[in-house]
């Protein structure tokens, strides 16, 4: 099988150096960091965004990508909504054909309790005047000619799109380049450069960046990152495995999922698998830290997610990797510049199977490719969106939850607007960082 598109085998795009003297340094090339970037400059703010490794080469190009308002948390619904209108426009600003397409996502119902909870969660979409609906037996039938499999119901929301990730995030970046943000690969943050408790500047391996303004976005690096300041971030990652079949017939153009089995239809013919398996946690230090926070979510959810009794090393929560370092040492960041966890094989087979029992026109379905990626969660399955409680000047973009793709470019015009003082348009007091120290009890989405 060939090996992720996105690598430090390619050459960087945008290899800096990156200025000495800035307004904003956006930690993070991801999909949060690019997009939030992207506005800031669009507001007139000089910005840097500085990545340890590539642009999209860690979770932002390796999901499945799903552009989905469907099964949104109610408070990330508004936003979503927002964010399906912004990857139109900016799809528009790019000859990069990076795969959008409104092709739909279907959830399909195996059990009548998983048909209720679509069922109340219609009625979230209902009130925000989504296009979702309910499917009967008879109406996922003729949604879906040739899946030999039966369902009790399903929910559909046609407006929902797709797009190829290792190519689209790529694109928001020569269109936040071209805005004026000076983006810099290769390019580690080390640390902050804090006086009286706000951001003057931050130490890079390549040396200090004035600056008086910082917008973290690095994915499952961000809880480390903080932890060298002693700020505790309850975050963890997750291991999920994603396959990429050769082209095959046209058998579904959206996107769909049942409690065994997701798949999306891609831009090149094949079809993306995934959710053939628990997502899988390494046990490390932060796993201890974090887990009074994570009792909710294991108490609803105890066989989600399966355990590993440590991380490779160099990974975020790795036993051996360090938690403090000063500005002018290696960190953590420049020893991993991409983290590219390997496949779970077992996955690899058991996705390829499920999609061949469901379609078996097909015949038997093989991998083209497969890899995986470590997804930033959080103990509510929802993100962080707020101003650092305990650093002047810093804004916190991270814990997307496996949800940062489809919402990235509403996601970063909220995170600009809290740089900048801007209207944000949304209320954020759901992802607040102080949500996990002031006391609140854990609330988990409906679906």
């Amino acid at each position: 099988m060939g090996g992720f598109p996105i690598s430090m085998r390619n050459p960087a795009v945008y290899p800096g150096p990156p200025p000495t003297d800035t307004d904003v340094v956006v930690i993070g090339g991801g999909v949060i960091g690019i997009c939030t970037a992207l506005y800031l400059a669009r507001a007139g703010r000089r910005v840097t965004l500085l990545e340890k490794g590539r642009v999209a080469g860690e979770q932002s190009s390796r999901n499945w990508g799903w552009i989905r308002q469907q099964g949104r948390d109610p408070a990330e619904l508004p936003i979503m909504m927002e964010a399906l209108h912004l990857w139109q426009e900016l799809a528009a600003e790019t000859n990069v054909d990076f795969g959008l397409r409104q092709t739909g996502v279907t959830y399909l119902a195996e059990t009548e309790k998983t048909l209720a909870g679509y069922e109340a969660w219609a009625g979230v979409a209902a009130a925000q005047g989504l296009d979702t609906r309910m499917l009967s037996p008879g109406e996922v039938a003729g949604m879906f000619p040739g899946l030999k499999r039966s369902y009790t119901g399903g929910m559909t929301t046609p407006s929902d799109m797709r797009a190829e990730p290792w190519l689209a995030v790529p694109a928001l970046a020569g269109i936040a380049a071209r805005a004026g943000v000076s983006i810099v690969e290769g390019c580690a943050v080390r640390r902050l450069d804090v006086t009286g408790g706000r951001i003057t500047g931050v130490f890079t391996e390549a040396g200090r960046v004035t600056c008086a303004q910082v917008v973290l976005a690095g994915g499952a690096w961000s809880a480390l990152f903080l932890r060298n300041h002693g700020i505790s971030l309850p975050q963890l990652s997750v291991r999920e495995t994603v396959v990429a079949t050769a082209p095959l017939p046209d058998v579904h153009a959206g996107a769909a999922a049942d409690d065994g089995l997701a798949f999306r239809r891609r831009q090149d013919g094949g079809y993306t698998l995934a959710g053939s398996g628990k997502a899988e946690l390494y046990i490390g230090p932060d796993s201890f830290r974090a887990l009074p926070h994570y009792l909710p979510q294991l108490r609803a959810a105890p066989f989600d997610q399966s355990y590993r009794p440590a991380a490779p090393n160099g990974f975020p929560d790795a036993w051996g990797t360090p938690r403090r370092w000063s500005g002018d040492e290696e960190s953590p960041f420049e020893r991993m510049r991409i983290l590219d966890p390997a496949p779970n094989r077992r996955y690899v087979d058991r996705a390829c199977r499920r999609f061949a029992e469901r379609y078996p026109e097909l015949g038997a379905v093989k991998a083209q490719t497969a890899w995986a990626g470590m997804i930033d969660t959080m103990p509510d399955i929802v993100p962080v969106m707020d101003h650092s409680p305990d650093i002047e000047g810093v804004v916190i973009g991270t814990g997307m939850s496996g949800h940062g793709f489809g919402i990235g470019p509403g996601a970063g015009r909220c995170l600009a607007a809290l740089v900048t003082g801007g209207e944000v348009g949304h209320d954020l007091a759901r992802f607040r960082a102080s949500r996990f120290t002031d006391g609140s009890p854990i609330v988990l989405p409906p679906l």
